[in-house]
């Protein structure tokens, strides 16, 4: 799919933008909108993730990928059972085993990873603002949770570029 395509990686867009933006007719930047305009219109809170993984001396901890939590009572909001997406392997003794991660909260700061767009009025403002100014783009395409400011879920994902393929091509 990306034969005769040159692939950067590890490079970050904002600190190479007019290098970058220089070598497309248009970009598709899926990062944090307020970022891209420098928060001139102030900063856009998110949620974020704290990870705790832990390898268990059973087979199977819960049947099957992911299991949510909605309780107020349980910590977590998420536990994940790698075993259920990609090989696991058992150790030589024969022992079986199997992994898990619990996905906790954390209070989101600038510099922590932007897991969740944070919809409530105040953002929304603002990223009403930012919206405005990203339609007055002539070669940028904002997409994804960050650049569009929202929560999606897979189905809305794949419907949300079908209508940026059909609105710019």
């Amino acid at each position: 799919m990306l034969d005769g395509i040159e692939v950067w990686l590890n490079v970050d867009y904002l600190e190479e933008r007019e290098k970058l933006s220089a070598m497309a007719d248009k970009i598709v930047y899926t990062g944090m909108i307020d970022a891209y305009y420098d928060y001139c219109f102030g900063i856009l809170e998110y949620r974020s993730l704290r990870f705790e993984t832990e390898i268990l001396d059973m087979e199977n901890y819960q049947g099957n990928a992911v299991v949510n939590y909605t309780e107020y009572e349980v910590p977590y909001t998420r536990i994940i059972e790698h075993k259920h997406f990609e090989l696991q392997c058992q150790n030589d003794l024969g022992n079986p085993k199997t992994v898990i991660t619990r996905e906790y909260p954390h209070v989101w700061s600038p510099g922590d990873e932007p897991y969740y767009p944070l919809n409530d009025d105040k953002n929304n403002i603002i990223y009403q603002k930012y919206e405005n100014k990203a339609k007055e783009e002539k070669n940028v395409i904002f997409g994804g949770r960050l650049g569009r400011y929202r929560y999606f879920d897979m189905h809305q994902v794949v419907s949300a570029a079908l209508d940026c393929v059909h609105e710019y091509l």
